[in-house]
Formats: structure tokens, C-alpha cells, sequence
């Protein structure tokens, strides 16, 4: 029996790439699993196809209400909230020259406050039953700054250090960043530029899959209480950054 095999896991951003993947997996290990994302076709979809464990609602994770409702809406179906994995992100890369301000604005809104939405929906729960665990998957920007994504390591970086702010205040509540490298996915589909976007296209010329980060998700699930996997980062072994 795998650990996870008795938790209420959310996950954000589930309707397509490392999201959907996380599903699949967890849904192999029998946890119950409330997920969210704007396109409600995918999540029915999905649902329909993995049974009776998981369940969705259609989520905005900018909107801190909807977020609190899509909280509310998972413990009402399942009774409990043991974990969050702040998965949504959005990454339409561009010069800062390019003065993409809209842009700028949209990564701040979805890769920021949308995981401190999130932290703020489950962290009276968390802290009222004594555990909890929040997954936030970042990225290797967290760790680098590259030209054409200064916006978006910023927006990474800040996600790494409300993290681990999270894990350095509470001693019962479990905190974990994924900081995945080049994954294929949809992720960047909104780049606008296109010397960007064909850049975006050779650098996936080595990627992981999707399923690789769900995995390194699980295992930091799957931990014994009292173990907390603080920061995985996941590469393509070809990877050059």
C-alpha cells in the first residue's frame, strides 16, 4: 500500500500537461482527487475516465474566492483536504524591450498570486488539523535567469521563497517545491513573439514528459509523516541548464 493512499490531494492546473499526468498518477495509488483548471470539458472528461475517486470544478486561480470555493467544494465531496499541488502556470516569454506589460501582469496574477491563493484557502485547515502538505511546482527558473524570461523566473523565484516561508513558519504543515526543466507540454503556447517561440521549440527538442514530474510529485507524497522533501529538481539528463 502505497503512503498517499488515504489522502485528499488537489491539484491546480489539471486539465492538460504535468497536471493531468499528476492525476493519472496519483490516481493509480488510490487517492481521491478534487482538481481544477478553467476548461471544465477536460476535467469532466478526465473524471469520467479515472472513476469515482476524483472529482472537479472548474477553477480561475487568480480569483481568491473561486479558489476558496474550489477548497470548500473538495472537502464537502470528500470530507477532508490532506494535500494542495499548486500546478497552474502560464509562461508567455518576451525581451523585457518588448514592454509586454499585459503579459508581465498574467504571469504575476496566475504564477503568484494564484499559488498564494491557494495557500491561503487551505492553510486554516492545515493549521486547525495539525498536517498538510503544499506542492508548488515551479520551475528551473527558479533557480536562473535567462534572457526573454525575466518576468517569468521572477515569478518562479518568489514562488520558491514563499515556499519555503511556508515551510520555515509551520512545523506540521509539509512544503515541497518541483522545479521542473524543459517539459513538453502546453506550457509557453502563449508566447507571442516569435523569435521567443521558435527558441521555445528547439530548447523542447530535449524534454521530459509530463509523467516524470508527476512521479517526483507522488514521491514526495508518499513520504513517512515527519519527512518533508523540501525541493526536487527535475532535468532531461541532456539538459544544458
Amino acid at each position: 500500500m502505497t503512503r498517499n493512499m488515504d489522502k485528499v490531494v488537489l491539484i491546480t492546473g489539471a486539465s492538460s500537461g504535468i497536471g493531468e499526468a499528476t492525476v493519472r498518477e496519483l490516481a493509480s495509488t488510490g487517492a481521491r482527487l478534487f482538481i481544477g483548471a478553467r476548461r471544465g470539458d477536460r476535467l469532466k472528461a478526465l473524471a469520467e475516465e479515472l472513476g469515482e475517486t476524483v472529482a472537479w470544478r472548474e477553477l480561475d486561480v487568480t480569483d481568491g474566492a473561486d479558489f476558496d470555493a474550489f477548497v470548500m467544494a473538495a472537502e464537502a465531496h470528500f470530507g477532508r483536504v490532506d494535500v494542495l499541488v499548486n500546478n497552474a502556470g502560464v509562461m508567455p516569454l518576451s525581451p523585457l524591450a518588448a514592454l509586454k506589460r499585459d503579459e508581465w501582469k498574467r504571469m504575476i496574477d496566475v504564477n503568484i498570486y494564484g499559488v498564494l491563493n491557494g495557500i491561503a484557502a487551505v492553510l486554516p485547515r492545515f493549521v486547525a488539523q495539525k498536517s498538510g502538505h503544499v506542492v508548488n511546482v515551479a520551475s528551473v527558473a527558479a533557480h536562473v535567469v535567462l534572457p526573454t524570461a525575466a518576468v517569468y523566473c521572477g515569478t518562479k523565484h518568489a514562488v520558491r521563497a514563499i515556499t519555503e516561508g511556508l515551510r520555515q513558519e509551520h512545523d506540521e504543515i509539509r512544503s515541497t517545491l518541483i522545479s521542473p526543466g524543459v517539459v513538453a507540454t502546453e506550457l509557453g503556447h502563449d508566447i507571442t513573439d516569435p523569435d521567443v517561440a521558435k527558441a521555445l521549440q528547439g530548447w523542447r527538442q530535449k524534454a521530459l514528459t509530463p509523467d516524470a514530474i508527476a512521479r517526483a510529485v507522488r514521491y514526495a507524497l508518499e513520504q513517512p509523516d515527519g519527512v518533508d522533501i523540501n525541493e526536487v529538481i527535475v532535468r532531461p539528463t541532456a539538459a544544458d541548464m
